[in-house]
């Protein structure tokens, strides 16, 4: 995977997620739980309680508004 910004940190989510959160609920998540800023370029890891299924939130800082 290629990642524009040279440093990209990976943030893992440690308590079990319910996966049927949307990204909205998951960007919620990553405000409150996490104390991260889902628009830094990072990613944010969530998985499930039997860590068989796992999200990734990224919001890329390069997207140009129009």
């Amino acid at each position: 995977m290629f990642f524009p910004e040279g440093q990209v940190r990976v943030h893992l989510c440690g308590q079990p997620v319910d996966m049927r959160k949307s990204y909205d609920g998951l960007y919620a998540l990553t405000r409150n739980t996490l104390h991260g800023d889902p628009l830094s370029g990072h990613l944010f890891v969530f998985i499930n309680r039997r860590a068989t299924q796992m999200k990734v939130l990224y919001w890329g800082v390069s997207r140009t508004q129009a």
